[in-house]
């Protein structure tokens, strides 16, 4: 699965997802716009490229259930949290979220007790 890691989670989250087995990953700084790239844009860009966008973001889920984009969303539902604890969330549920990758559309909430998955 692809991943398009949005602008307010760490770069090393795309980094440690690439180094996973059956995934890859970039940085929303890392295309376009960097930093300054739209919303819309990112919904765009992940849309064409069949990427999952992980975010923390909620326009993102809201976009996802009113405008149908960007189709694939991993939402993370945690205030601030340090990188070790992010990348040990993101292990703890990846085997739930790689065979989701043969899916069209789906919308994914990760917290610290949960994931909630939505097709």
């Amino acid at each position: 699965m692809d991943f398009l890691v949005d602008v307010h989670l760490p770069i090393n989250l795309s980094k440690f997802l690439n180094s996973q087995k059956d995934c890859g990953s970039v940085h929303v700084n890392q295309i376009l716009q960097k930093w300054h790239t739209t919303d819309a844009d990112i919904c765009k860009y992940a849309d064409q490229n069949s990427m999952a966008v992980v975010t923390k973001d909620t326009d993102f889920k809201n976009s996802h259930f009113i405008n149908k984009t960007p189709k694939k969303v991993i939402r993370i539902t945690l205030g601030n949290i340090s990188n070790n604890d992010l990348m040990a969330l993101i292990v703890k549920y990846l085997p739930f979220i790689l065979p989701l990758s043969v899916k069209d559309s789906f919308y994914i909430e990760l917290s610290r007790e949960q994931i909630t998955i939505i097709e």
